[in-house]
């Protein structure tokens, strides 16, 4: 009996020799559901696929929220193991994509226009002024921004950004759809906003990103690839539905057909 409780006592180890202690840097922006590292609570979606992960793994993740600008740079210095969120199609003027090593998508993020609901449909050239988090790029405005059409109004938090859009001081404000959606019901009457299907908007995957530990990066991919189940119950906890149901609702919401959706 005593051999069998050393064998098993062994084999419980050897799960976890190779677990460590990792610091993640990330974004310091209430950007919730996805993600609000700053939280003493909850802190989203990425967090409880990544707390799921280290129970599966052993490994232990240390969360520390930074300025967007300084993410990469502590990368680089070695003060942070890892940046969430990240993506390789991303650019920065610190590293660059084929120098990192990237996790499968965490989650994946529908970043849009946001309006108010009755401002739906009037079209790009009535976005004179749109809100965005200082950090962020302006891809698909920036045609417009170049030829003064859009005037980027740069805000630190979201709130920021909500506030001006209630009030008729911008147009429109960059953001995630479902962020959108928990900000408004925090601090305004419900359904105030809406992301408007004629205006720019991507899906945008949401992945961690490493320059060193591409073996830890390696475990969490199969962890993502092996509990489809898991991942899909922690969306649903937070209401988070893929790219093409959402579109789908809001083409119902806002009375459109698939060919007046941007492209």
């Amino acid at each position: 009996m005593i051999r069998w409780i050393m064998i098993f006592c062994a084999s419980l180890l050897s799960v976890n020799v190779y677990a460590e202690k990792y610091i993640i840097g990330a974004q310091n922006l209430a950007y919730f559901p996805h993600y609000d590292f700053a939280s003493t609570a909850d802190k989203g979606v990425a967090w409880s696929v990544l707390e799921a992960f280290s129970d599966a793994s052993g490994h232990e993740f240390i969360y520390v929220s930074l300025p967007i600008r300084r993410l990469q740079l502590e990368l680089v210095k070695g003060n942070v193991d890892f940046v969430y969120p990240d993506n390789s199609g991303w650019y920065n003027s610190t590293t660059t994509s084929k120098d990192k090593h990237f996790s499968s998508p965490l989650t994946h993020a529908m970043t849009g226009t946001i309006v108010k609901k009755e401002n739906v449909g009037k079209g790009i050239g009535a976005i004179k002024h749109l809100a965005m988090p200082l950090g962020f790029t302006p891809v698909n405005w920036q045609m417009r921004i170049n030829n003064q059409s859009t005037k980027i109004i740069w805000v630190n938090t979201i709130q920021q950004g909500m506030d001006l859009l209630y009030q008729e001081r911008v147009d429109a404000l960059d953001l995630e759809y479902f962020v959108s959606q928990h900000s408004s019901s925090l601090y305004f009457e419900k359904d105030v906003f809406t992301l408007d299907l004629t205006l720019p908007h991507n899906e945008i995957p949401f992945s961690l990103s490493t320059l060193y530990h591409s073996d830890v990066i390696a475990e969490l991919n199969d962890f993502i690839s092996s509990n489809p189940e898991l991942i899909d119950s922690i969306k649903l906890k937070y209401g988070v539905m893929d790219f093409e149901k959402l579109t789908q609702q809001l083409l119902n919401e806002q009375g459109l057909q698939i060919e007046e959706v941007w492209q």
